[in-house]
Formats: structure tokens, C-alpha cells, sequence
């Protein structure tokens, strides 16, 4: 029994070490203290929270278009990717190697800032693209090609690692597929000025990445994968009911096991 409480304090010593690593490193990018232990409290209580969705996948595969049909459909709370308000994405996709690192933090600090607030929030909630995302799929990638330096990955990653110890996993991934090709098609179709640069090796490497990414979510988070090659969320109002009909499937499953 001794041994058992020794055990046992020194796990709770641990876990305390840790959560004020992570409450320092997240005070030190200008995360506000009173979110961040929210954000705990509400993971100690062991109440279960709001149904959360994240709506995953590369760039131009419709998760905006998606997500604005889910919160239309179903009165969900939506939280979108905040691409205008990056000052860095313009620079980066003219200068991957000057502005990777900047036009990273940006997003992950912001992607962990919405996370906070769906912590508070009592109604469910679909994420356009999640922090996840940003750092398995993104960052990875920008390492692997050599674009982000090995001593601005490390930052990044430990960062990364201590922002979602804070946070709880999404409810629900639901991942849109397709090829470069149609990513590349639907990028010029949109035209948002920051993507003018954007080619199609770039999006092929994404998407291995996200590939990679999801098989391993997969092994411990439900996902639900969608296919969008040759398909339109607008004007194929069937196959998008469908869609719905599953997500509010899940939704209702799970709130019977709560």
C-alpha cells in the first residue's frame, strides 16, 4: 500500500510539472492564463463536453463550403480557418524558406486560441481544419522538404506538444479526399490572391502527409473519410444530405452514450 501512495504522488508530481510547463509556454505566445486554465478545469471536472467536429483535408478540397452547409443545416457553432488574417501567408507561399516559421505560429497560436473557446462553449461545434492538421500535415511537411530549419521545427513541435496536452480531441474527424489535380482546379476556381503560387507538387506532398496523418488518427479517434474527386457540395444537394445524415447519425449515437 506504501508503495502504491508513493506511486501515486509521484504521478500527480508529474503531472503537475507538466501542466506548468505547459501553462508557461503558452503564456510565453501571448495565450491568456485565465483561458488556459479553463481549459484545464474543464478537463479535470470529467463533464463531458458538446459534440465538437472537425471538418479535415488539404487545401481547396471544400472544408469552408462544408462547413458553412453544417452550420446553416444543423445550427452548429462554426469556427473557421483564419487564412485572411494571416499577415505571413502571402510572403510564404513567395518565400516557403523566409516566412514558413512565422506563417506556422500564426496558425497554431490561432488554431489553440479557437480551441479554448470551443472548451467554453455548451453547443456543438465544427472546426474548419484543426491544430492537428496544422502541425502533423503542414509543419511535417515543411521540415521534411527541408523548407522549415531543424532548430524552428524543434520550437514548433514542443510548442505544438504542450498546446494539446491542454486541449480535448474532437468528437469526430470527417475527412475530405481528393487529388492534386481537383485541389489545383478548385484553388484557381476560388482564386484567393495568398494561393496564386501554389502547384501541384506541393499539394501531392500535402496530401501524403494527410494520408499518413489520418490512418494513425484512425487507430484512436473516429474518423468518417468522404470521397470529392468529380463531386460539389453546392450543386449535388443529395450526396451533401447524405453527408449530413451521417454526421447527425454519430451526433445523436453520441449523445445516447453520454
Amino acid at each position: 500500500v506504501e508503495t502504491q501512495h508513493k506511486d501515486l504522488e509521484q504521478a500527480l508530481a508529474e503531472n503537475n510539472q507538466r501542466t506548468a510547463r505547459v501553462i508557461q509556454a503558452l503564456l510565453q505566445h501571448g495565450i491568456p492564463e485565465n483561458d488556459i486554465c479553463m481549459a484545464n478545469i474543464e478537463q479535470a471536472s470529467g463533464k463531458k463536453p458538446p459534440f465538437f467536429l472537425v471538418i479535415a483535408g488539404n487545401i481547396g478540397v471544400g472544408k469552408t463550403t462544408l462547413t458553412e452547409i453544417i452550420t446553416d443545416q444543423l445550427g452548429w457553432k462554426p469556427f473557421f480557418e483564419k487564412v485572411k488574417e494571416n499577415p505571413y501567408l502571402g510572403k510564404f507561399y513567395q518565400n516557403m524558406s523566409r516566412w514558413a516559421f512565422h506563417s506556422q505560429i500564426f496558425f497554431l497560436t490561432e488554431r489553440f486560441r479557437a480551441h479554448l473557446q470551443i472548451h467554453q462553449l455548451d453547443v456543438p461545434v465544427v472546426q474548419d481544419r484543426s491544430i492537428y492538421e496544422d502541425a502533423e500535415v503542414f509543419a511535417q511537411n515543411l521540415y521534411d522538404q527541408g523548407i522549415l530549419p531543424e532548430e524552428d521545427y524543434q520550437s514548433y513541435r514542443s510548442l505544438y506538444l504542450a498546446m494539446t496536452q491542454a486541449l480535448r480531441a474532437p468528437d469526430l474527424v470527417l475527412y475530405l479526399r481528393a487529388s492534386p489535380w481537383t485541389l489545383l482546379s478548385r484553388i484557381r476556381k476560388r482564386w484567393r490572391e495568398v494561393e496564386r503560387n501554389i502547384d501541384r507538387e506541393y499539394l501531392f506532398n500535402l496530401n501524403l502527409k494527410y494520408e499518413r496523418w489520418i490512418r494513425e488518427w484512425q487507430k484512436k479517434r473516429p474518423v468518417k473519410i468522404i470521397e470529392t474527386d468529380g463531386r460539389d457540395f453546392l450543386t449535388e444537394p443529395e450526396w451533401t444530405q447524405s453527408i449530413i445524415g451521417e454526421i447527425k447519425e454519430f451526433y445523436l449515437q453520441s449523445l445516447k452514450e453520454k
